[in-house]
C-alpha cells in the first residue's frame, strides 16, 4: 500500500463501488463529445447551446478528476472518501445545473443573479483543486493571480491598471459567457481533442501504435545508429497521434531508450533524443497536439491551414534530430540494431490497413474540408473496420476493446478538459479586465518597436511561462499574452502562434523544468540536468526556426512558389550543416576550425532570402561556403580517426 492510500479514511466508497460509475462517466465524455460532433442534436430535432454541451462535458471532467485522482496527485486504487465524492457531485451538479439554466441566465449575469454566481463560485474553485490534481501548482497559482487582478487591477500602476470586478460578476461571467469556463478552449477540448485521442486510444488497443514502432525498427533499424533512427521515427509517429510529450516519452521510451542504451550510446544522451523526437510531435502533421487546433480556433483559420503551415518547421526540427543522430552514431561507431529486435517484414505488411485510416484523416481534412473532428470520427470508424476484420500480428482486436478505448479516451481527456476550463478563466480575465490590450501595449513599449527585441523577449517568455506547464495550458497563456503583441509590430498572425506555440513546447526539454526530458531520464536512469543540456541541442533547430518563419514566412508556405522552394532547400542545407557541426562529424571528426565553418555557413544559408534586404546574398553565400567546407572535408580534408565508424 503506498503512502497516499494510507492516509486514505475510514469511510468511503469501496472500489468495487466507485470504480464502475467512474468506468461509466469516462465512457460518456467519449460518446457525448462524439454525437455532439456529428449533430446528434440536430438529427433528433432538437437545438442547444454549444456552452449547455461544454457544461455537461465539463461536470463529468471534474467528477472524474476528483474520483481518479488523490488530493496528493496519485491516482487512486482504494476507497473513494466522502469529501472527494462530495466535491465529484458538487461539479456534476453545477455543471448540469448551468445547463439546465443557461438561457435564461446567460444575458443577466451583469445583474448578479444567486442562479448565476453561486454555481460560478463552485465551478471556480472545483477547476482550481482539480487543475492542482492533476498538473501542479504552477498552473493554479497563475490563474489565482489573474483572479486576483480582475478584482483589485485598478489598483495597478500606469498602462498596467485594469477595470476592477466584484467577485460575484466575476464569477457569474466566468461560469456563463462565452469568453469564460465555456470558452474557445474547452470548446476544442471537449469536441476535436477528444475525436482524436479517441482515434489513438483505438490504435492502441487494436495494434495501430505497434504497427507504427515496428514500421520504425523495419525501416530504420539496419541503418547505421539504427536505435537512435528508431527513436526520432517511432516518437514522430506516436507523437502526432497523442499530441502530448511526456506521455510519448513514456509510451515509447520503454522501448527505445534501453534500445539505444543497449547500443552503446551514454544514457543521458539515449534519453535526450527521445525527449527531444516526443516533444516535436506536437508540431507533426497531420494530427499534431491540442494545442494546433485551439491555434485554428483563435486565427479563425481552417485546421488544414495550420497542418500545412505547420509542415515545413516540423521537418526541419525533424531533419536536424536525425543528421545528429546519424552523425553521432557514426562518430562514436554505433552499429545498427541487432538482427533478433527486427520484427518480421510479413508481420509488419499486415498492419498497412492502418495506413487507411491516415489516409481518409488526410483526404477528409484537405480535399473534403471536413471538421478536424468529424475527420477524427471517420478515421477512427476505418481503424476499428480494419482492425476487426485483419487484426494486426495474428491477433483481431473485439468489440470489448473498443470499449476500452472509449473509456481510456474519457479518462485521458479529464486533464486536457480542466486545463481547458482553467485556461478559459484566464481569457475570461483578459476580457473582462482589459489586461490583453494592456500587457500588449506594454510589450510594444519594451521592445520598443524592434521586431528582433521584442521577438527574442517574448521567446523568454515563453519558456519561462512554460515551465512546469502542459503544452494546450502554456498555449493558451501565450496566445492571450504575446501572439498580440507580435502581430501588432507586423508579424504575420500565423507565424506569431506558430512563434509562441514553439517556443511554449520547448519548455518541455529546456531546463531546469524540462518534464519531457526528466521522464526520459528517470526511463534511462540518467542525470535529468544533463538530459536537459543534452536535449537542449539536439533540439537546437526548435529555438532557430522560428525566428527564420518570423521574418520569412516562405518557411510557412506563405508566398509564391520559388520563395517557398529556396527557402526549403536553403533551410534543409543549412539544417545539415548546423547538425554536423554540433556532432563534431561529417564523414570524419571535424576539428574545431571546421566545426566552426560548418556552424557559420549552416546559420547563413538557415536565413531565408526573404527575411530582410540583403539576405538573398546572406543565403547564398552560406550555401556556397557550406557546399565548399562539405566538399573540402569529403574529398580534401585527411581522415583522423573513426574511419572504422563511417564504414
Amino acid at each position: 500500500m503506498t503512502a497516499s492510500l494510507a492516509r486514505e479514511p475510514g469511510f468511503g466508497l469501496p472500489f468495487s463501488v466507485w470504480r464502475p460509475l467512474a468506468t461509466t462517466l469516462a465512457a460518456a465524455i467519449t460518446l457525448v463529445a462524439g454525437a455532439w460532433s456529428l449533430g446528434v442534436p440536430r438529427m433528433l430535432g432538437t437545438s442547444f447551446y454549444p456552452q449547455q454541451f461544454l457544461a455537461i462535458v465539463l461536470g463529468i471532467a471534474l467528477a472524474l478528476a476528483f474520483v481518479l485522482t488523490t488530493a496528493g496527485r496519485d491516482r487512486r486504487t482504494g476507497k473513494l472518501p466522502w469529501y472527494d465524492a462530495l466535491a465529484a457531485l458538487l461539479g456534476l451538479g453545477a455543471s448540469l445545473y448551468v445547463a439546465v439554466v443557461y438561457p435564461q441566465v446567460v444575458n443577466q449575469i451583469f445583474f448578479r443573479p444567486p442562479e448565476a454566481y453561486v454555481p460560478g463560485v463552485i465551478l471556480i474553485l472545483l477547476a482550481l483543486e482539480a487543475v492542482r490534481r492533476t498538473t501542479g501548482w504552477a498552473l493554479v497559482i497563475i490563474i489565482v493571480v489573474f483572479l486576483a487582478y480582475a478584482m483589485w487591477g485598478d489598483a495597478m500602476p500606469g498602462r498596467l491598471a485594469g477595470r476592477a470586478s466584484d467577485w460575484q460578476k466575476l464569477s457569474g461571467y466566468m461560469a456563463y459567457d462565452v469568453n469564460g469556463i465555456l470558452g474557445i478552449p474547452i470548446s476544442v477540448a471537449a469536441t476535436v481533442v477528444v475525436a482524436f485521442i479517441f482515434f489513438g486510444s483505438l490504435l492502441n488497443v487494436t495494434g495501430g501504435s505497434r504497427f507504427f514502432t515496428d514500421g520504425a525498427l523495419l525501416s530504420m533499424g539496419r541503418l547505421r545508429g539504427g536505435p537512435m533512427k528508431i527513436a526520432v521515427a517511432a516518437s514522430a509517429l506516436f507523437g502526432s497521434i497523442s499530441g502530448a510529450a511526456v506521455a510519448n516519452v513514456v509510451a515509447t521510451g520503454v522501448v527505445t531508450i534501453p534500445m539505444i542504451k543497449r547500443s552503446g550510446y551514454p544514457s543521458h544522451k539515449a534519453a535526450a533524443i527521445e525527449s527531444v523526437a516526443s516533444t516535436g510531435g506536437q508540431l507533426m502533421p497531420p494530427v499534431m497536439g491540442a494545442a494546433a487546433f485551439l491555434m485554428a480556433e483563435f486565427l479563425q483559420l481552417p485546421y488544414s491551414d495550420i497542418v500545412l503551415a505547420a509542415l515545413i518547421p516540423a521537418l526541419l526540427y525533424y531533419g536536424a534530430l536525425f543528421v545528429q543522430a546519424d552523425l553521432e552514431a557514426a562518430r562514436l561507431g554505433i552499429a545498427a540494431a541487432p538482427e533478433d529486435e527486427m520484427p518480421k517484414k510479413r508481420t509488419v505488411l499486415g498492419g498497412l490497413h492502418f495506413v487507411l485510416a491516415f489516409a481518409l484523416l488526410i483526404y477528409a481534412l484537405f480535399g473534403m474540408n471536413w471538421q478536424p473532428e468529424r475527420a477524427a470520427i471517420l478515421a477512427s470508424a476505418a481503424v476499428v473496420i480494419t482492425a476487426l476484420v485483419f487484426g494486426y500480428d495474428g491477433t483481431r482486436a473485439g468489440i470489448g476493446a473498443i470499449a476500452r478505448a472509449l473509456v481510456t479516451t474519457g479518462e485521458g481527456v479529464v486533464e486536457i478538459i480542466v486545463i481547458s476550463a482553467a485556461a478559459g478563466i484566464v481569457i475570461g480575465v483578459l476580457n473582462i479586465s482589459g489586461l490583453s490590450f494592456n500587457l500588449t501595449y506594454a510589450l510594444v513599449q519594451i521592445g520598443g518597436g524592434s521586431a528582433i527585441l521584442l521577438l527574442v523577449l517574448s521567446a523568454l517568455i515563453c519558456i519561462v511561462l512554460g515551465m512546469g506547464l502542459p503544452t494546450l495550458g502554456v498555449y493558451v497563456l501565450l496566445a492571450a499574452l504575446v501572439a498580440p503583441a507580435l502581430v501588432e509590430v507586423g508579424i504575420e498572425p500565423v507565424a506569431a502562434h506558430m512563434f509562441v506555440l514553439y517556443f511554449g513546447m520547448m519548455s518541455m526539454i529546456t531546463p531546469p523544468i524540462a518534464l519531457a526530458a526528466f521522464a526520459a531520464a528517470s526511463i534511462a536512469q540518467a542525470d535529468p540536468m544533463k538530459t536537459g543540456m543534452a536535449a537542449v541541442k539536439f533540439g537546437w533547430a526548435a529555438y532557430v526556426v522560428p525566428f527564420l518563419f518570423v521574418f520569412s514566412p516562405a518557411l510557412i508556405l506563405i508566398g509564391n512558389p520559388a520563395q517557398v522552394a529556396l527557402a526549403i532547400v536553403t533551410a534543409a542545407l543549412g539544417v545539415w550543416l548546423v547538425s554536423a557541426a554540433l556532432a563534431g562529424y561529417f564523414m570524419a571528426r571535424l576539428s574545431p576550425v571546421m566545426r566552426g565553418l560548418f556552424a557559420l555557413f549552416g546559420l547563413m544559408a538557415l536565413v531565408p532570402a526573404g527575411a530582410f534586404d540583403g539576405a538573398l546574398y546572406t543565403d547564398m553565400a552560406g550555401v556556397a561556403g557550406g557546399l565548399a567546407v562539405m566538399l573540402y572535408t569529403l574529398y580534401g580534408a585527411p581522415r583522423r580517426g573513426a574511419s572504422g565508424a563511417a564504414k
